[in-house]
């Protein structure tokens, strides 16, 4: 969840709030105390404008005992946002296990060629952070090993997507974020979004990943890490 708190928006902080209380109803006194009292978001007498306002753009319901239940089409928002947030946990989780296993088979003398080349990479620390991303947050535009590139676009910190190129022939790696830019390129190590990346794409094609990886592992000296 972004913690930027959408003040200028009632309907989207309605969202925020719900997402934080969580409750299919609440009376008005509980809600008034919530957001004055633990939350600190309103003054008590801000609290009954925010509600008399939502209840009056119908996008919070109030019944004859002054309980509160957000609108149909807010709740199906709060699903979907819940389900998009399990999904990622979800997703996290099972990146994790992937990382541990390519620490634990590397440290016991046991890893495959894969996690042997992707280790080269990587600076420590660099899988467990690569582990905290989305794969939602890739849009993998070109994976072709016949014209030997990879290009792709992730969501960042920045409010543009950070692009990663990847080029066997020009044998050139670019990419723009800050990590990258000023520690990683210099040493010719992988940041956490080209690990998560190689990753990603060791799911689609194994083979074709490792033929990538092993040429940038073969040829360093040749190769140029740039943004």
């Amino acid at each position: 969840m972004k913690f930027t708190i959408p003040r200028n928006n009632s309907t989207e902080l309605l969202l925020y709030i719900w997402k934080i209380i969580d409750l299919p109803i609440i009376s008005q006194n509980d809600l008034l105390y919530k957001l004055s009292f633990e939350l600190f978001l309103f003054s008590p007498e801000e609290v009954i404008t925010f509600i008399n306002g939502c209840t009056e753009n119908k996008s919070l319901i109030k019944d004859a005992n002054n309980n509160l239940k957000l609108s149909n089409i807010l709740k199906q928002k709060l699903k979907n946002w819940q389900n998009k947030r399990k999904q990622e946990i979800l997703e996290k989780i099972h990146s994790i296990k992937k990382i541990t296993i390519i620490e634990k088979q590397t440290e016991n003398g046991a890893a495959t060629n894969f996690n042997v080349l992707i280790k080269a990479f990587l600076d420590k620390g660099t899988l467990n952070r690569a582990a905290s991303i989305s794969n939602n947050a890739f849009d993998l535009i070109e994976f072709n090993l016949s014209k030997g590139i990879i290009k792709a676009n992730v969501l960042g910190s920045k409010e543009e997507s950070y692009i990663i190129e990847i080029d066997i022939n020009n044998k050139s790696i670019r990419h723009n974020c800050h990590d990258f830019e000023t520690r990683r390129a210099e040493n010719k190590k992988f940041c956490k979004h080209i690990a998560k990346l190689f990753l990603l794409l060791k799911e689609k094609n194994s083979k074709t990943t490792e033929i990538f990886l092993n040429n940038i592992a073969t040829n360093i000296d040749k190769w140029e890490f740039t943004t």
